[in-house]
C-alpha cells in the first residue's frame, strides 16, 4: 500500500491567461466572477537588484512573482523557505534566439543568454533575489513535472519538518517550435506547504502515489482548456476546491499510466 503524504497548505500562488493573481483566479474558480481570455500578466521582477531585473526573462519573471504571491499570503520569510522549482520545459523565448544565432554565420552566443538557457535559471535568480540559503531542487518531468515537483516537496516536508515553497511554471515557445510543444502564453502555479497546522494555513493535503484514475478534469470549458494546454495548470481542480473550500479528491495526472490522489479538507 502506497502511504499518504500529508501538509498544509498556508499560501498559493497563480498567473495565468485571465488570472492574474490568486485572489482574482479564485474568485473566477468559485464562480463570482467570469473568465476572460486576456494575456498573462508577468510582474516585473522587483525581488532582483536592476542589473538583474533587466536581465530577468519571461519565465524568471513568472517564476518569481508565483513564488512571492504565495509566500505573501503565507507571511513566509523568502530567505528561509526550501524551494522546489518545476517546469516542463526550457524558457521558449531565449531558446529561440539561441537556435536562431546558432542557425546563422555569427555563432557568439551572449552570455546572458546562456545563462538564461539552463533549467534552473529561475531557482537561481530566486537565490539571488532573497538570498537564500535554504534547499532548492530543480525538476523537469515533462507533463508530469507538476505531480513530480510536487512529490519531492511533500517529501522534503515530511522527512525534514520544515515548509517548503513549490513554484511550478511554462513558458511559450515561438514558431517553429510552438508546433512541437504549442503552449498558448505563460503560466504556473505555486503553494507553500508547511509541516504543521498554523493560522495561515488555508486547507490541508494529503497525497497518495500510484493511482491509475483518469485526471479530474474541471467542468468548465475555458478552465478546461488551461488544465489541458498547461502542465503546470494540471491542479486547477484542486485549485478549485481551495476556492470553493470545500472537501475534494482530485487525480492528478502524473508520469504515464500513473495518477496521483489528491485529498484536499480546508480549515
Amino acid at each position: 500500500m502506497n502511504r499518504a503524504l500529508t501538509a498544509w497548505i498556508d499560501g498559493i500562488g497563480l498567473i495565468a491567461p485571465g488570472l492574474p493573481d490568486w485572489p482574482s483566479a479564485a474568485a473566477v474558480l468559485c464562480g463570482a466572477q467570469p473568465w476572460r481570455s486576456e494575456p498573462s500578466v508577468l510582474p516585473a521582477a522587483a525581488l532582483l537588484p536592476p542589473a538583474e531585473r533587466r536581465r530577468a526573462s519571461r519565465v524568471i519573471r513568472l517564476a518569481l512573482a508565483l513564488g512571492q504571491q504565495a509566500a505573501a499570503q503565507a507571511g513566509a520569510d523568502l530567505a528561509q523557505l526550501a524551494t522546489v522549482f518545476a517546469a516542463s520545459g526550457a524558457d521558449g523565448h531565449n531558446c529561440h534566439a539561441l537556435c536562431e544565432q546558432l542557425a546563422g554565420e555569427d555563432r557568439q552566443i551572449s552570455p546572458t543568454r546562456f545563462h538564461n538557457s539552463v533549467h534552473n535559471a529561475a531557482a537561481g535568480y530566486w537565490g539571488i533575489a532573497t538570498r537564500s540559503m535554504a534547499p532548492c531542487q530543480v525538476i523537469c518531468a515533462y507533463d508530469g513535472s507538476l505531480g513530480a515537483g510536487l512529490m519531492d516537496a511533500l517529501a522534503q516536508v515530511a522527512l525534514d519538518g520544515r515548509s517548503v515553497l513549490l513554484v511550478c511554471y511554462d513558458s511559450e515557445y515561438p514558431e517553429p517550435l510552438h508546433a512541437k510543444r504549442p503552449l498558448p502564453d505563460a503560466a504556473g502555479m505555486a503553494w507553500v506547504l508547511a509541516p504543521r497546522r498554523s493560522g495561515a494555513s488555508l486547507a490541508q493535503i494529503s497525497v497518495t502515489p500510484g493511482g491509475q484514475d483518469a485526471p479530474t478534469r474541471m467542468q468548465e470549458g475555458a478552465l478546461e482548456a488551461l488544465r489541458a494546454q498547461f502542465p503546470s495548470l494540471r491542479a486547477l481542480p484542486a485549485l478549485d476546491a481551495l476556492a470553493r473550500r470545500s472537501i475534494a479528491d482530485v487525480a492528478l495526472d502524473y508520469l504515464p499510466g500513473h495518477s496521483l490522489g489528491l485529498r484536499l479538507q480546508p480549515c
